[in-house]
Formats: C-alpha cells, structure tokens, sequence
C-alpha cells in the first residue's frame, strides 16, 4: 500500500488548471478545480503521449491537447469515445493548502 506523498500546493495551480508533479517515478497530473478540490490522473494520454495536465479542463473532464479526447476527472475513463482510460490517484488538500496524492492507481 502507498502513502500520500506531498507534492504541491495548490496555491502553484490556477483554478481550472492542471500541472504535472512527479511521484516515485511517475509522472501524475493535478487538477485544481472550481469548487476547490483536486484530482490526480497519470499525466500521459495513452493514445499519442499527450501532456493531459495542459489540457483544457471543464465540468469534471480534461481534454487531451494532441487529439481532443476527454478523460473524467473522477475515474479516468475515456469519454465520448472507446480506448484505453488513465490511471486515477487519490489527492487531497491538507489545512494549509498542501496537495497530497496517493502514487497508486485508484
């Protein structure tokens, strides 16, 4: 079982938007949405190796920048189309704005 690991705060994502952090190893995109809670996803599309944390990211999806698919922030399934989803990671905010992620698929 893997532990939470620190990996930013969220004061380093705009609302809205993703970065990618690097945990163990692996590279895992961070989301800081609207409503102020975070979501964790593998940072790579599998399709063309796309930098998901550049995507565009709107109602609990984030668009692959190379070919326009999306993923759901909560469980990393392709939508609106078939294929290979993403990894998802646990992530929370601790009281001082610590991001916090979970480097194992959910």
């Amino acid at each position: 079982m893997s532990t939470e690991v620190l990996v930013g705060h969220v004061d380093e994502i705009p609302v809205g938007e993703g970065r990618t952090f690097a945990v163990d190893g692996e590279q895992i995109a961070v989301y800081r949405l609207r409503d102020g809670s975070v979501r964790a996803l593998g940072a790579v599309c599998p399709h063309r190796g796309g930098p998901l944390a550049d995507g565009l990211v709107d109602d609990g999806v984030v668009v692959c920048p190379l070919h326009g698919l999306g993923y759901d922030l909560r469980t990393g399934e392709a939508v609106g189309g078939s294929g290979p989803g993403v990894c998802t990671h646990a992530a929370t905010t601790d009281d001082d704005g610590g991001i916090r992620v979970v480097p194992e698929c959910g």
